[in-house]
């Protein structure tokens, strides 16, 4: 089931691009979360889309918050893909899709290219009480989330 904006978010530990377990618990202390999940790293969009977070950080950042991308590539892959694009951000690995389901953002299958069980390429951002305070999913996997609609989310949420 998808979290409804103005609700608590279910919390959870994956482990990161590192392999050292993260919560968004934890992640939160520090300010609002961008939980950024995405198909599979290397994928031409998601790659694009990872890079526009990394290049668009600056206003996420002046407002503290912090962008978190999670999706079903194992830690080994997501840090290959980290130093390939000198993401600074986590990458977390949902390589089981628990988180996945827990937000109801799962793929069951990809049609296109037959995969099954990725991300939905989606945007949630939560606040430092875990509260989801914007929430942005697609079916469409080419589709990249509004960014500068985002931005103003969470300067709302910090001004």
């Amino acid at each position: 089931m998808v979290p409804r904006i103005g609700q608590k978010v279910p919390d959870f530990s994956l482990p990161d691009m590192d392999n050292r377990t993260r919560s968004l618990g934890e992640l939160a202390q520090r300010g609002p979360v961008v939980l950024a999940f995405f198909p599979f790293a290397f994928s031409g969009v998601c790659d694009k889309e990872m890079c526009t977070f990394r290049d668009g950080f600056t206003p996420l950042q002046q407002a503290n918050a912090q962008v978190v991308g999670i999706s079903v590539d194992s830690a080994f892959a997501l840090k290959a893909f980290a130093q390939t694009y000198n993401l600074q951000f986590p990458l977390l690995s949902d390589f089981n899709k628990k988180v996945i389901r827990l937000y109801g953002v799962l793929h069951v299958q990809w049609v296109a290219l037959g995969y099954r069980g990725v991300a939905k390429r989606s945007i949630f951002l939560v606040d430092r009480k875990g509260v989801l305070r914007y929430r942005w999913i697609t079916d469409v996997p080419t589709e990249e989330p509004p960014y500068q609609e985002l931005v103003k989310a969470v300067q709302k949420l910090t001004g």
